[in-house]
């Protein structure tokens, strides 16, 4: 073993992982593009897809499924992103199938579960055949089941009998006209080595990240910010609290945590000494059984 290899870190080790799946999919498929939620995990992955091409500007796009209930701190870091990089940006409007009868508006406001259209119709209008995710194994289940190279067939459904062997890191990339790849190059991550890694590289995050005074609700458990989505409801109080977000989403569905973090380190204490995963601690449409993540990902969910 050289001397070089025995100074790699573990960090070091994930994002070569993660520069070589990219690399790989770029190589084997036509037409990638990257989900860009303005969230902490699609930032890491945009900021490695960066990072394998340099110094060629990126060879894909960015694509975001915009709910009409995102946080605003993420619709602005996400524009902000785009103009510094140059970056292609295509937009599928939840909030346009509602308006022309495409979707209707679940009943209790939620827009997270109806994603999963605009997102196919985006993915088959731009013949996308790879397209990268930011999923990570260690927030549910599902996840931690799905391969790297994860096949779709022509409706964008996902059977998770139908998977491809990824024995010595070799990918499959072969596929019918019609189906797609999505692709996570962030699979063999944790949420620490996310913080990890955006402290090490300096990274920029939506503040909201971090603890900030914020009027919330609680609701199932969870501190909820309010919003034209439908909170609070009647009996419901706001309160106005510290607190910080671990994963960002639909707000309706996307609760806050109480913390005092408002640095990179400060966080990487918090998340090295939590026993939940952001999902688990902090995402209603996660609670709605213990295979809810799977069965939307079968019908082509993120």
């Amino acid at each position: 073993m050289t001397g070089t290899a025995v100074e790699r870190t573990g960090l070091d080790l994930l994002e070569a992982e993660a520069v070589h799946i990219f690399r790989e999919a770029v190589g084997q498929c036509e037409r990638p593009v990257l989900l860009f939620s303005g969230g902490k995990d699609s930032i890491v992955m945009l900021h490695l897809a960066l990072r394998a091409f340099a110094p060629a500007p990126l060879p894909f796009g960015l694509l975001h499924v915009d709910t009409g209930h995102n946080f605003p701190e993420v619709l602005a870091h996400r524009d902000r992103v785009v103009e510094k990089h140059g970056i292609r940006l295509t937009v599928a409007s939840v909030p346009e199938y509602l308006a022309d009868g495409r979707l209707q508006e679940r009943p209790d406001g939620s827009r997270n579960q109806v994603q999963t259209r605009p997102l196919l119709d985006a993915i088959a209008a731009g013949r996308y055949d790879a397209v990268f995710g930011g999923g990570r194994r260690d927030e549910e289940k599902a996840r931690a089941k799905e391969r790297v190279f994860s096949l779709r067939d022509a409706f964008g459904q996902w059977d998770p009998r139908r998977q491809r062997p990824e024995l010595w890191a070799l990918y499959n990339g072969r596929h019918r006209p019609g189906e797609h790849f999505r692709v996570f190059p962030l699979s063999n991550w944790t949420e620490l080595d996310v913080w990890q890694y955006i402290g090490r590289e300096g990274i920029e995050l939506p503040e909201l990240y971090y603890a900030h005074r914020r009027k919330v609700f609680r609701r199932d458990g969870m501190w909820l910010t309010p919003g034209d989505w439908g909170g609070p409801r009647a009996g419901e109080e706001l309160t106005e609290r510290t607190v910080r977000y671990r994963t960002v989403g639909d707000m309706s569905c996307t609760g806050a945590v109480e913390s005092t973090a408002r640095t990179v380190d400060e966080v990487i204490v918090e998340v090295a000494a939590s026993e939940l995963t952001e999902r688990g601690a902090t995402r209603a449409d996660d609670r709605a059984g213990d295979a809810a993540m799977e069965d939307r990902k079968r019908e082509g969910y993120f």
